[in-house]
């Protein structure tokens, strides 16, 4: 095994379980092989986790100092992304698609009429082209459907209305079989073949339902017609079809040079994420991070996203005096734009999808970085997150003791409570407790709440147990105004801050306001909160079924002294049912269970 550097260790321990592409580089920082994975964690760890039998991937392990990663939402589009990054580093180790040869598109010509074929070359504008494709079986595939659907011309001929009108070409036997309009000799108009085209072009675009359709129609039709081969070839074709869509995101030929600009920002740092798009490819992903000096810095996204643009075009200053770039996609307008550069924020489309690839490195990029201080530093997370919901809820203290309650009953029987534990923003269930409703009849959440928490606190200031700096109520401003009267009551108003959450996730009460504080969705405080929720609501139906289940099999017989549980099954095994024993004589339960306990028994059942 090869003793690995920290820093690689460390990013290896980290990597997301995500699709994407990864770059390994030597010590002179040379990109020295492209590799593609469906889950980047396990797909990376296995190079460095065993001898591998080949010769030339352990060398390459050898030479192995750094490595980078692009984030991408499907196994599809890293195939796409690797293919465009070998052609640019030319890595070494990568034996495949380093020359011409690429994936499969799909072509449609700018003819009158135009053809519809598969080809392998790069993407210009003498024609559209749809794709790529992963697999060549994919692009046969979608092609042999739609000519199966569509009459579309295979010929080469150059179809021009002069070259029709004189009448040099002849008809083929694929006019005869009636999967060629007959182009050649004018028996269909431009504007009927047209529509054709337009169709094909709109099923290439994505919307694949028509030839799904289609194929299983034909599909079915064959079975019935006993046709299993046929129908199974149909199959293999559909199965390929709904697997793979048309379209790429990662590389577009309509997509030509282009940068991608992305800021992600928390409290102590902004994070901007940088694409650099050339030709239809992405042959570049970089992430900056910039330090905050706190977290109410008066500096805004849009001028750290100038910021960030001018230290990226310093860095790539030979490219940028080759080529003019005039588009950029942004999710935040640069507060100084450069001269002779659109900043467009895309809202739907390949570019918005290409703009929430560069937002999701960066997140991937911030989220790697705590990961990895995390594991240096276990307390820095639970101090970073108790100071968040400090600051969120406006506490004067940290929350490293917070108890959640919750109440629980059907119709306000079998009245239960749970309180949940929480230290270190993480649950001590060893401290969770429940409670029996005793005081309350009928379904009163706020008088079960106000028992729940006197007999909770009472016991805790009697025994001088620790109390929590902040008490959660699952519900609105009842409950909290239920809690609000006992910790008055018990003298702890000031001591111990309550708040009360609404059904409405983010919306939090606070005794004395009617309106709520909303909290941001992808915060650690309402992560927290929702754990503590989700934690009462868990042990709460927990403790409620089990009393329910009890109540359930509960007879009038468990209620009589000297009747135990040994007695009563002799007695319903005997009797059958409580009628048959009342309607018994005392000699006949004598029988039973003696004397004594039959004369006890009879008395008891008696009085009820």
């Amino acid at each position: 095994m090869i003793e690995l550097r920290p820093e690689l260790k460390a990013k290896l321990q980290n990597l997301p379980s995500s699709p994407g592409v990864y770059r390994y580089l030597d010590k002179t920082g040379k990109v020295i092989y492209v590799g593609k994975a469906k889950n980047l964690h396990r797909r990376v760890n296995s190079y460095f986790n065993r001898v591998h039998p080949v010769r030339r991937t352990n060398m390459l392990v050898h030479h192995i100092w750094d490595l980078v990663t692009v984030v991408v939402n499907t196994e599809e589009e890293a195939l796409d992304l690797e293919n465009s990054l070998i052609k640019q580093y030319q890595p070494h180790y990568n034996v495949l698609l380093k020359d011409d040869k690429s994936y499969p598109w799909i072509c449609v010509t700018k003819e009158p009429y135009p053809r519809v074929y598969m080809s392998r070359e790069k993407p210009n504008r003498a024609a559209r082209f749809y794709g790529p494709y992963p697999k060549v079986e994919v692009a046969r595939a979608l092609i042999g459907t739609i000519r199966e659907i569509f009459p579309v011309r295979s010929c080469r001929y150059s179809l021009t209305p002069e070259s029709i009108q004189s009448g040099k070409f002849r008809l083929c036997l694929k006019y005869h079989l009636k999967s060629c309009p007959g182009c050649c000799k004018g028996y269909i108009s431009v504007e009927d073949y047209g529509k054709y085209i337009d169709e094909i072009k709109q099923i290439l675009n994505g919307d694949t339902k028509q030839v799904s359709d289609y194929l299983m129609d034909e599909m079915q039709r064959l079975s019935r017609e006993l046709k299993f081969e046929e129908a199974n070839e149909l199959k293999r074709r559909y199965l390929l079809i709904e697997k793979y869509r048309a379209k790429s995101v990662i590389v577009n030929p309509s997509i030509h040079n282009i940068d991608v600009f992305t800021i992600l920002r928390d409290d102590t740092a902004a994070y901007v994420n940088f694409i650099y798009v050339r030709n239809g490819s992405v042959v570049q992903c970089l992430t900056l991070e910039y330090k905050l000096v706190d977290a109410d810095s008066d500096e805004t996204d849009a001028e750290l996203m100038s910021t960030a643009m001018r230290e990226i075009h310093e860095r790539f200053k030979d490219r940028y005096d080759k080529e003019r770039v005039r588009e950029a996609l942004v999710n935040v307008v640069p507060e100084y734009p450069l001269e002779g550069t659109d900043y467009i924020v895309p809202q739907r489309g390949d570019k918005k999808k290409l703009l929430d690839i560069s937002l999701k490195n960066a997140e991937q990029y911030r989220v790697d970085k705590y990961k990895l201080m995390e594991k240096l530093n276990p307390e820095q997370r639970v101090t970073r997150t108790l100071t968040r919901m400090q600051r969120d809820l406006h506490l004067t203290e940290l929350p490293r003791h917070i108890e959640c309650f919750d109440n629980s009953n059907i119709g306000g029987t079998s009245a239960v409570a749970s309180c949940v534990v929480f230290r270190d923003a993480k649950p001590a269930k060893r401290e969770y407790r429940s409670f029996n409703i005793k005081t309350v009849e009928g379904p009163d959440d706020y008088a079960s709440m106000r028992e729940v928490l006197t007999r909770r606190y009472s016991r805790l200031l009697d025994e001088g147990q620790e109390l929590p700096q902040l008490v959660v109520l699952d519900g609105g401003k009842g409950q909290l105004s239920a809690a609000v009267q006992v910790l008055d009551e018990l003298g702890l108003r000031g001591r111990i801050a309550a708040i009360g959450i609404a059904k409405r996730m983010n919306e939090i009460f606070f005794p004395g306001d009617s309106v709520p504080l909303y909290i941001d969705l992808n915060g650690e405080t309402i992560k927290v909160i929702q754990h503590l929720r989700d934690e009462a609501h868990r042990f709460g139906i927990a403790h409620h079924r089990n009393k329910r289940s009890k109540s359930q099999i509960h007879s009038e017989l468990d209620d009589i002294a000297g009747i135990g549980p040994k007695s009563k099954t002799l007695l319903l095994k005997h009797f059958k049912s409580l009628k048959r024993l009342r309607e018994a004589t005392v000699e006949e339960v004598a029988a039973v269970v003696g004397a004594k306990r039959a004369q006890a028994l009879k008395q008891a059942l008696q009085s009820k």
